[in-house]
């Protein structure tokens, strides 16, 4: 089990999900951080078929330099009624100059006749000739059964015998692909079983998430004896994505002691998914096993409670193993150990044995309470909290500008797009300052004039972006007139931040946002009030 593979194929298989468009230079982006994670085998995609993976083999060879993984070309067994060396497909995988080459195989009998309208005897010698020819020329193949545990409950003598020719032939691994996802773990156990044991052929997975068993299918393969697992990272791929390689891999070494990945590189798992996030421009999952970032996240004051004794107590790893941290939310639900657990995470060691500290935690807690149950959330709005920590704990926040009034005006005219003009009246560094500014919204337009209003002050804030706005609307079944909550995200190139505002009128829980976003970049930043 030490030589288990580990193949990845985000950019093949994972990049068919919905709304994601890699281009050539996304992919060699997403190659060198799967390099860098230290995965066996990357798929770049199909050359020939795609232009574009043409021109990504065509440029991998020139500036992709692998340290640990073999690049793979994906293609398909030769036409019918033809031959492999004359098959112009087959002789793409070639020109990609991949050294490994994974081919797609029909192995369900009822595929063969109506999909590839050919004779399953035809079939078995397409995969015969391709793969013969193929290591002829000296490529390692791996050949990806399609279809194979519905080809199998079918006729079973047939996928199994797809299986042998593909090993005789000389594929080094076949991979058993549930690709309508539809499979549960026992058939999968089973079938993989039953096959390794038939054949004798090294044999892979290679699964689908539509059941929502994507993992656990992988995890009952490999205990059923197969020794090559594919996969594709945050789970990328068609319909409800492919099995998650993070995932996978984390088990398997994590959980059953195998070694897939050398620890250091597992440890750079979660920054790399979310690496490969940004490269994909889709939102990581917070709730995504071990990399997420609600993966070691606590809420409930009695687990706060336990986790201050002994964080294993209420977590299944040290999350720094796949370099994910605990963090602990504050929210209606906390409890003391929670205020003083994450007081401890944002850098204010307050003690619950020491009187003073104890008075603190104890108003810190009452506020949240206070404002939690006005609608105000603190597990989404760490900065927000931390104001209001520093608030209590230094007894007041810097006052960096003092707000004398602000208004927003919006206007439109016939057809023409609405426009917002915001006028914000403020003290900074002891001078009186009215600005406006213009926006396509009301929330836009605060924003420009607050930065006017303040940067001559504090030209600090012209590194501050805002990057991300979210309402919602609490108690809606008082409509109009229901209380309305505002998330703002801020970054200020390096990292980000969220704030919070509350109130009935949607532009002042802006508002509030805003000015908090604000006073937190700026006590980021180290600025002292002028």
């Amino acid at each position: 089990m030490t030589d288990l593979h580990v193949y990845d194929t985000t950019l093949r298989d994972g990049a068919q999900q919905e709304g994601l468009n890699l281009t050539v230079a996304d992919k060699l982006a997403i190659a060198s951080h799967l390099d860098e994670l230290g995965v066996g085998f990357i798929e770049g995609g199909w050359p020939g078929a795609n232009p574009k993976d043409t021109e990504f083999f065509a440029r991998a060879a020139e500036q992709l330099t692998l340290r640990n993984a073999t690049l793979a070309a994906f293609g398909a067994t030769r036409r019918a009624d033809g031959t492999a060396e004359s098959d112009p497909q087959v002789r793409a995988l070639l020109d990609s100059r991949a050294q490994v080459v994974t081919l797609v195989a029909k192995s369900h009998a009822g595929h063969v006749e109506r999909a590839l309208r050919t004779t399953l005897e035809e079939n078995l010698e397409m995969i015969r000739d391709t793969v013969t020819f193929l290591r002829s020329e000296g490529r390692r193949v791996f050949l990806d059964a399609e279809h194979f545990f519905d080809g199998y409950a079918v006729n079973r003598d047939y996928a199994l015998e797809a299986v042998r020719v593909a090993a005789e032939s000389g594929a080094e691994v076949i991979a058993l692909c549930d690709t309508n996802g539809g499979m549960l773990p026992s058939t999968v156990a089973e079938v993989v079983h039953e096959v390794v044991t038939t054949t004798g052929a090294r044999i892979g997975i290679h699964c689908h998430n539509d059941t929502g068993c994507a993992v656990a299918n992988s995890m009952a393969a490999v205990d059923a004896g197969a020794t090559h697992v594919q996969g594709t990272v945050n789970g990328y791929g068609e319909r409800t994505g492919n099995a998650d390689l993070l995932t996978v891999v984390a088990n398997l070494q994590l959980k059953k002691g195998l070694s897939l990945l050398e620890p250091h590189r597992l440890q750079e798992s979660t920054r790399i998914a979310h690496a490969i996030a940004e490269v994909t421009n889709i939102a990581p999952y917070s709730r995504q096993p071990y990399v997420g970032s609600s993966a070691f996240a606590h809420k409930a004051g009695l687990h706060a409670s336990a986790i201050k004794v002994d964080p294993d107590l209420y977590q299944h790893m040290d999350p720094k193993q796949v370099g994910n941290d605990m963090r602990m939310l504050v929210s209606d639900m906390a409890g003391r150990a929670s205020i003083e657990l994450k007081s401890r995470e944002l850098g204010f060691h307050l003690d619950a044995s020491d009187e003073q500290h104890n008075a603190t935690l104890a108003r810190v807690l009452r506020t949240v309470k206070e404002r939690e149950l006005r609608g105000y959330t603190f597990d989404a709005a760490d900065a927000s909290f931390e104001l209001l920590l520093r608030h209590e704990v230094d007894g007041a926040l810097p006052a960096f500008f003092e707000v004398e009034s602000w208004r927003v005006i919006t206007d439109a005219r016939g057809d023409d797009d609405a426009l917002s003009e915001a006028t914000v009246k403020v003290r900074a560094a002891g001078e009186r300052v009215v600005a406006t500014g213009e926006g396509n919204g009301p929330v836009n337009a605060l924003d420009h004039a607050l930065r006017q209003s303040i940067s001559g002050a504090y030209p600090e804030i012209g590194h501050l972006e805002l990057i991300d706005y979210k309402v919602r609307i609490l108690d809606a079944a008082h409509g109009t007139d229901a209380v309305t909550r505002v998330l703002i995200e801020t970054s200020d190139g390096t990292t980000s931040w969220t704030t919070i505002g509350v109130a009935a009128n949607i532009l002042e829980a802006s508002w509030d946002a805003l000015i908090e976003s604000v006073t937190y970049g700026l006590v980021r930043a180290g600025v002292t009030p002028r």
